[in-house]
């Protein structure tokens, strides 16, 4: 007898529809064949599926048994079609009925007692199934609220083999899961830190607010205890609110990796990653025989804050500059190559030297200058010339720590930040870009007009600062965001002032 059971698998962050053939030959020699380029966690599946199976009351066939998983010619990999390959060896047999079947895409991973495990690209396969008109999707009860969230399909939760062969057959009722994505949003969209826990600093968070308002990456130098964690923390509450296209994006990705916390059914607010200085470079990119999403992916729409950079190895994070330029990683590998998104605000922060003192004016600096040196060498040039803002971060005074004057909020800046997209948004409207620092020379030259007495100050910043044709640019972009925030469509004097203010690399302080 043949059975065919349609399913699901992820390749990357996107899905593809396979079918599961399950052939029951005549013979007295038994054995199982799983064919179709699986790896050993599939292979492995033909122990848990004749458990399950036998656990779930029903018979297991002792005969030649091949199971196909195609296309062949795609790698397979991890539990996700167990409960498929056991509802084709159930039809296959004739011990249960479907004549819809093909109505169904079915995933889920098996125990041995026959109870359905969640799975990993819930999301991405319910996408696919939207996308191919497969109307009827059973998920395992804790994928199902995941899965639910792509309207135009019925995402089925079931429990256990029992529960899958119930709503199969219709003896138990077919019960869709529901969501309501404004609920999602309003329950999930609030963050527990906020800008009015910082005290002082309130250089720091001007800069940041410029760094949010026009999305230029940012590096923090201060000592140690200074805040600079702090204040990276809150960048994500300062950022536009997610929209429903970058929340089902960023889905996509936690979902693939098995991130979403159970029952999660929509990432809402902005991802913060902070990898420590001990990651790889693929920990950091991505990767793996089969690749998987690495922090720079997992930043995606948020936040990525490399603390103690010179600590991290340096080829480590040179892999950064490319995704800086495209918002995107490739991975290769021998039989394939995957593209994942890795549109990521970056905050980089680091000590002025070893002991950490050097900027400090309240402690003794023990480090010579070669040491000094050497430190700050460790980052290279080219990725320092690809961050936009440069701050220093100084330690914070006691009168500052136990002063009651109000702190400027979160909301308050995120407000001032909200008028400047708009106006960038409003620049942007027919183009591909919409934030300043995404502007190309020729967009600069455009939108980028300074006042007379503001050319004379880029003169003098590029002689005296030695600054390359990249550092250049990147003051005029973030002069233009800073007019944006005054709300001025020309680039003053005292905006090319702030804007040069934020190269403190390139005026030497630290070397």
């Amino acid at each position: 007898m043949l059975a065919k059971v349609k399913s699901v698998a992820v390749f990357g962050i996107d899905a593809y529809i396979l079918d599961i053939e399950v052939y029951i030959a005549t013979g007295d020699i038994p054995y199982i064949a799983i064919v179709g380029l699986p790896d050993a966690a599939v292979k492995e599946s033909r122990d848990r599926v004749k458990a399950a199976i036998h656990n779930s009351g029903y018979q297991f066939p002792y005969k030649p048994m091949t199971i196909n998983l195609a296309p062949a010619g795609r790698r397979k990999e991890g539990p996700v079609f167990e409960l498929p390959i056991a509802i084709g060896i159930l039809i296959a047999t004739n011990q249960i009925e479907v004549p819809d079947i093909q109505e169904y895409a079915i995933v889920g991973e098996l125990s041995l007692d026959g109870k359905v495990r969640p799975v990993k690209g819930c999301l991405s396969m319910a996408f696919k199934c939207k996308e191919l008109g497969i109307k009827k999707f059973l998920v395992p009860f804790e994928n199902a609220s995941e899965a639910a969230i792509i309207e135009g399909i019925d995402a089925i939760p079931v429990k256990t083999l029992a529960d899958t062969v119930g709503v199969l057959t219709s003896a138990i009722p077919s019960v869709p899961c529901k969501v309501e994505l404004s609920e999602v949003f309003r329950e999930s969209s609030g963050y527990d830190m906020d800008y009015a826990d910082v005290k002082g600093q309130e250089h720091a968070k001007r800069s940041l607010m410029v760094a949010v308002a026009g999305n230029h990456n940012v590096i923090m130098v201060g000592p140690p205890g200074a805040g600079k964690t702090m204040l990276a923390q809150r960048i994500p509450t300062i950022m536009p609110s997610l929209t429903l296209e970058e929340a089902l994006e960023t889905t996509k990705i936690y979902s693939v990796v098995g991130l979403l916390n159970p029952g999660q059914s929509l990432i809402i607010t902005r991802p913060f990653r902070a990898p420590h200085h001990t990651i790889s470079t693929a920990g950091l990119i991505g990767g793996g025989s089969f690749p998987r999403p690495g922090e720079i992916s997992l930043s995606h729409n948020g936040v990525l804050f490399l603390d103690e950079l010179p600590e991290f190895d340096r080829k480590t994070i040179e892999v950064l500059r490319q995704p800086l330029e495209t918002g995107s990683v490739t991975i290769s590998r021998a039989m394939n190559s995957v593209t994942y998104p890795a549109k990521f605000f970056v905050c980089l922060a680091l000590n002025p030297c070893p002991c950490g003192f050097f900027t400090d004016g309240q402690k003794v600096c023990r480090c010579t200058p070669h040491q000094i040196q050497n430190y700050m060498s460790k980052v290279s040039g080219p990725l320092l010339d690809r961050i936009d803002i440069q701050i220093e971060v100084p330690s914070v005074r006691y009168s500052e720590l136990v002063s009651e004057k109000d702190s400027q909020s979160s909301k308050d800046i995120r407000e001032k930040i909200a008028v400047a997209r708009a106006m960038q948004k409003d620049r942007f409207r027919d183009q591909a870009i919409t934030v300043n620092s995404h502007m190309s020379s020729k967009q600069i030259k455009k939108y980028c007009v300074v006042e007379k007495a503001a050319e004379t100050l880029l003169h003098q910043a590029m002689t005296e600062l030695g600054l390359s044709a990249r550092g250049y640019s990147k003051i005029l972009k973030v002069a233009r965001t800073i007019a944006d925030l005054d709300e001025s469509k020309l680039i003053k004097t005292e905006h090319v002032s702030e804007a040069i203010q934020y190269r403190n690399l390139d005026r030497g302080l630290w070397k």
